[in-house]
């Protein structure tokens, strides 16, 4: 008899074998009786769960934050408590477009999110490695996404289709600007930014609340691939970011950021000559400099891949108190839209699963059953299972409650209309002309036209058409590499390029 543990079936019982079905005859059929044979091709069969409509390819790894600043004048949130604090924190980092077997080092926004196990619940910081995105208003984030996908006939990623929408939706030229730029492809997740993107509110012990950005500054230092390194990388492996964390992380180097933070008094937001919440805009780090708050070090391999980072679950609704959201319209669309998502990729109780469950408090809620109900919460007494009741059960705390939130007492609830107006080129013409180098601008040029070349002229005179807007040079940049051809081959997969009539 071995020392070792006896292998089992799902319900317990011990396996007689692992080599061998039961036959009648040693050349016989199977038999049906042989349950043991089929809940391993069953389970077999069930080993995947529908990968993220986005965000599908992802790494992770497990960490910790540490306060090294006070800003309890700006939240109450406990994360930030008090300078020393440490807080464990799993993360994942992702590209947008891709499936799960996509390449690591392709052209694409990279997803950086975080979840902060906190002693009020979990904080989940759902961002991007870019401070803006690609347009201001959640309606047409389900066509933008189709565009990132595969067209429906040719099964294949459409040039055509990106630059299509991106023509038709002018706010996203700053976006597609950065997008385009060298820090399209960054060289792994270590050497990049994580930014929370929208405008966040903070609201302190006194109950004055603050406008705020949230900017995880990476440590490393920023590396990013040209084309021609990126498709040299994807010609040996797929897998060169996995590669690099692990690597790291091994070698006893693992990555840290410096998280600051943007702050706005809440009044403010209707004195500035810009939307302070619109996505596709950034705060001037002259009039709002970034604070210190503390530093995340992500230094430790999740055991099970699958467990805590296929299976973590990260939602922007996930705030705790002394931290809130804004009138932000792409955040409010998400504090719906990325639950949802979960509930239908991992099940009802996917918060219950060991990456999203809270570390630091007992999770008190009358949901009751549905799939995957694998926990108990009658409190000890199974007649608490409503509210109000007699018997024990939790109750709400109103002293947590958010202070109140000023909007325009004149507001009209309606359809505004979604206009183009001067304010959407004057921060990618500030960025083309004052933050990037002669260098820079003339890669962004021939990125650009790499990923244009393909696309139909009409595309192409439309989305020039927004460049030259933005600044001359830039069309002419971009025109002149197409002319010439001086731009290489993208770093994206491969796809057929053209609308099926001729055949960001």
């Amino acid at each position: 008899m071995s020392d070792r543990p006896t292998l089992t079936s799902t319900s317990g019982a011990p396996f007689p074998t692992n080599e061998t079905s039961r036959t009648a005859g040693a050349r016989g059929p199977l038999t049906v009786e042989d349950h043991q044979l089929f809940e391993k091709l069953a389970h077999q069969n069930r080993e995947r769960i529908p990968e993220r409509v986005v965000h599908a390819k992802g790494w992770g790894l497990q960490g910790h934050f540490t306060v090294t600043h006070d800003i309890t004048q700006y939240t109450c949130a406990k994360v930030f408590s008090q300078v020393g604090k440490r807080t464990e924190v799993l993360s994942r980092w992702s590209t947008v477009a891709g499936e799960r077997g996509a390449a690591d080092a392709e052209r694409d926004v990279r997803g950086f999110s975080l979840k902060f196990y906190t002693e009020d619940g979990n904080w989940d910081m759902v961002g991007n490695n870019t401070p803006v995105f690609f347009m201001r208003d959640a309606y047409k984030f389900p066509d933008f996404i189709r565009t990132q996908k595969r067209h429906p006939k040719t099964n294949l990623r459409s040039p055509e289709a990106m630059f299509d929408f991106w023509a038709g939706v002018p706010e996203s030229v700053h976006q597609v600007t950065i997008l385009m730029s060298d820090r399209g492809i960054p060289k792994n997740p270590a050497h990049m930014n994580g930014y929370g993107s929208h405008t966040f509110s903070m609201w302190n012990s006194d109950g004055a609340r603050f406008w705020v950005k949230f900017h995880f500054i990476t440590q490393q230092g920023h590396k990013t691939l040209t084309d021609a390194e990126a498709i040299e990388i994807i010609g040996n492996t797929r897998e060169s970011y996995q590669e690099d964390l692990w690597d790291m992380v091994t070698n006893g180097n693992p990555p840290k950021w410096a998280l600051k933070i943007q702050v706005m008094p809440e009044a403010e937001a209707a004195e500035v000559s810009y939307n302070p919440f619109d996505l596709t805009k950034v705060w001037p780090h002259a009039d709002y400099p970034l604070i210190d708050v503390g530093e995340l070090t992500m230094d430790t391999i999740p055991e099970n891949y699958f467990q805590m980072v296929e299976n973590a679950a990260y939602n922007v609704s996930n705030v705790v108190p002394g931290i809130g959201f804004s009138p932000d319209k792409m955040l409010q669309a998400r504090i719906f839209s990325y639950a949802d998502a979960h509930r239908y990729r991992l099940g009802t109780h996917y918060e219950a699963l060991p990456a999203n469950a809270p570390k630091q408090v007992d999770v008190q809620h009358y949901h009751k059953d549905g799939a995957m109900r694998f926990f108990t919460n009658d409190f000890g007494n199974p007649d608490a299972y409503y509210e109000p009741n007699q018997y024990g059960g939790p109750v709400a705390d109103p002293r947590v409650e958010e202070p109140p939130l000023r909007i325009d007492t004149d507001a009209i609830v309606a359809r505004h209309a979604h206009e183009e107006s001067e304010a959407d080129y004057v921060q990618p013409r500030a960025l083309y002309e004052k933050v990037l180098s002669d260098a820079e601008r003339d890669r962004l040029h021939r990125n650009m036209a790499g990923g244009m070349a393909p696309v139909s002229d009409e595309v192409k005179d439309r989305w020039l058409r927004i460049l030259e807007k933005v600044h001359p040079d830039y069309a002419s940049g971009v025109r002149k590499a197409l002319e010439t051809g001086d731009h290489g081959s993208p770093a994206l997969p491969v796809t057929d390029g053209t609308p099926l009539e001729a055949a960001e």
